[in-house]
């Protein structure tokens, strides 16, 4: 089983996080978005993904794909890599992947986290769809069904044909199947919205060939492609995961849960939480500090912080209110 996922876009919404580390690399809670990616399918899926497939931008380097190797290795897997030298689309981007696409596997758009709790049961489906029930539909490639069969996938569509948003999961048991069709719209030029190519006009060409494809759903669905939208998702992560929050040292403070401490990190006559992310390594001594993030080997000192995210080997200091610092800088 494969895992293919595309991450080679520079993630400009999250600047300035993303200009050294991709955002599917930020971390949440101790583990990338690409980890907890990983982990959530080796444990609900009949077998786990035994390799690793990501498409990268022409500018990642190899402190990336260390990174990413090791998070394969780590997992039993084999971690393979393509590029994707120019953003043409969805479709585009899967389509990097070229020899890559054999055999079954998910593909996994890293712009997300999401929780399936169930064991996920693929069955006599050439592919399975996750979605998402939402109020507006305009924004995502939706699933049309009449009655329970799914008889069409249209992206954004301009009227409401549908409420089963696509969210970007997939599992499909012909990889190279895909890959025709991803290259037909290329070599007849079929561009979509936004004049890109799109993964959803792709496999719209599977379902109109026959094939039989079926939906599964998610329990939660949470984006992480803005600043307050990686706030709040990390925020709803430590509601949901518990366990192992304070792996840190506490010294004199009061922590007001959730609060993530990860391991290595110091906390210091402070007040911390609600919601507040403290990465490896990262310090937070004399301040007070609510809904932020504090990357690794990130410091606050003297502060008073919310909804604020500092970054790897950053620091905040004399500080009150809302910051946003990149890594290896430095305010107040």
């Amino acid at each position: 089983m494969k895992l293919i996922v595309p991450m080679a876009g520079r993630g400009t919404r999250v600047r300035p996080h993303s200009h050294v580390t991709p955002k599917p690399l930020l971390k949440v809670k101790g583990r990338s978005i690409v980890e907890r990616i990983v982990d959530t399918f080796a444990e609900v899926l009949p077998s786990p993904p035994d390799e690793g497939v990501f498409v990268l931008g022409p500018d990642f380097g190899q402190e990336i794909r260390d990174q990413l190797t090791q998070i394969c290795e780590a997992r039993d897997m084999s971690a393979h890599f393509a590029v994707q030298k120019e953003a043409l689309g969805t479709a585009h981007a899967v389509g990097c992947a070229g020899d890559h696409l054999s055999g079954e596997g998910i593909v996994v758009f890293a712009d997300t986290l999401f929780g399936i709790t169930d064991d996920v049961s693929l069955g006599a489906a050439d592919v399975v769809v996750w979605v998402k029930h939402v109020e507006d539909p305009s924004r995502f490639g939706v699933a049309v069904r009449e009655g329970e069969e799914v008889v069409r996938l249209v992206e954004k569509p301009d009227e409401p044909i549908s409420n089963e948003a696509i969210i970007g999961i997939y599992y499909v048991n012909d990889l190279s199947g895909l890959q025709r069709e991803i290259q037909y719209l290329i070599d007849h030029d079929v561009r979509g919205k936004g004049d890109e190519f799109q993964l959803t006009d792709a496999f719209d060409r599977l379902l109109q060939d026959g094939k039989v494809f079926h939906t599964a759903s998610v329990d939660a669905w949470m984006d992480c492609g803005t600043i307050p939208a990686l706030l709040e998702t990390t925020g709803r992560i430590l509601e949901r995961e518990t366990d192992d929050l304070h792996q840190g040292t506490v010294h004199n403070s009061i922590i007001h849960d959730p609060v993530y401490i990860g391991p290595g990190a110091t906390i210091d006559g402070a007040v911390v939480g609600p919601n507040v992310s403290v990465e490896a390594g990262a310090t937070i001594k004399d301040s007070i500090v609510q809904d932020s993030i504090v990357f690794r080997k990130g410091r606050v000192e003297n502060a008073v912080l919310h909804d604020s995210i500092v970054g790897r080997h950053a620091t905040a200091k004399n500080t009150t209110g809302r910051v946003n610092i990149g890594d290896h800088s430095s305010v107040g």
